[in-house]
């Protein structure tokens, strides 16, 4: 029988036994600084740092000095790749529409049918030449979706380097109530799955185009 001192030595044994079985590892993220940023600084404005990814996404980028040059851009790519079937639903951008004489469509009811959908964004993020826009916009969810072609017309004030201005941006400008949707739309959709082979515009917009203006003080 045992007695309770033994039990008390088998207990210090398995003690150390289970001790000795559990694994110990130095903590080597103990030192890790998780707050300063891992991108080195870009010395270039964003506008041109954006440019620069866009276009490296295969997105087609214009500079525009200000609105008469939107207007007149806008026209030259319209005789150029010969637009039809346009849709905007931005009372802003249909001004521009009309004063370079470009028809296009503002029934909703068109969306299916149409091949181009022009609309505005929340912000462009410079560090990944990505477009941000959410539901709350006039153009919602779908424009930028069932066109073949995407247009945007963006400001130089809504060009951000990073997401996390972009978010905190949106914060200020809802004021806490955020859209139901916001979505980072980073050239057009790439898709391998059919035998390896890389398909552009796979789903979506298999273009995307960006006026950025000048926005004047």
């Amino acid at each position: 029988m045992l007695t309770t001192k033994d039990t008390e030595s088998r207990e210090r044994v398995l003690k150390k036994v289970r001790n000795a079985l559990i694994p110990k590892s130095k903590d080597h993220y103990a030192q890790v600084d998780l707050t300063t940023s891992v991108y080195v600084d870009e010395p270039d404005p964003v506008e041109l740092v954006f440019a620069r990814n866009f276009t490296g996404l295969t997105g087609k980028f214009f500079f525009c000095e200000d609105e008469k040059d939107l207007v007149q851009q806008l026209k030259e790519a319209f005789l150029q790749h010969q637009w039809s079937g346009i849709l905007c639903l931005e009372q802003g951008i249909q001004h521009a529409l009309e004063a370079a004489e470009i028809p296009y469509s503002s029934e909703i009811g068109k969306m299916v049918e149409s091949k181009i959908g022009i609309g505005g964004c929340e912000f462009l993020v410079a560090r990944y030449g990505s477009v941000m826009i959410s539901s709350k916009q006039a153009s919602g969810r779908k424009l930028p979706t069932f066109p073949d072609i995407h247009v945007v017309v963006a400001y130089t004030s809504q060009v951000v380097m990073d997401l996390k201005d972009a978010y905190a941006a949106l914060k200020e400008k809802y004021k806490g109530n955020l859209p139901s949707l916001i979505s980072n739309i980073a050239g057009p959709s790439r898709s391998a799955d059919i035998e390896k082979t890389l398909v552009i515009g796979a789903h979506g917009p298999k273009e995307i185009y960006v006026f950025l203006v000048e926005k004047q003080s």
